[in-house]
């Protein structure tokens, strides 16, 4: 498999997570792109003993990513339809401009947002 690269805008930097009883770790990370008209979203995955790796990014930070494509089959049985599944496995990265953010996720900038709110500021 090649190497490629991706370069964007970190907006998402998941916690890592476990699955299954054998400890099978990945860690999301989302690059946006924006072109004027409408914002890309990539979704990159760290892997096992590469998690860590993404300590170092913030949101908000401009990077290049290098990563390889991953596919898979999958199958309930015999005679159910196959399923096709594609990941970009993150490899390594730079950082080219750091964007000031601190790293956060979806959900704390969720919790941000409703400790903000005072319902009595209805906005209509």
């Amino acid at each position: 498999m090649s190497e490629v690269k991706v370069q964007g805008v970190v907006s998402v930097v998941e916690e890592t997570k476990t699955y299954g009883s054998n400890g099978f770790q990945k860690r999301l990370v989302v690059l946006e792109q924006n072109d004027g008209r409408f914002a890309n979203l990539i979704p990159l995955e760290f892997i096992k003993e590469n998690c860590s790796k993404a300590d170092g990014l913030n949101v908000g930070d401009n990077v290049e990513v290098s990563y390889k494509l991953s596919g898979r089959k999958w199958q309930r049985d015999p005679n159910s339809e196959v399923k096709y599944f594609l990941s970009a496995e993150a490899l390594s990265f730079k950082v080219l401009s750091g964007g000031g953010g601190e790293q956060t996720d979806v959900a704390s900038a969720n919790d941000a947002f409703s400790q903000s709110y005072d319902e009595n500021d209805i906005p209509f």
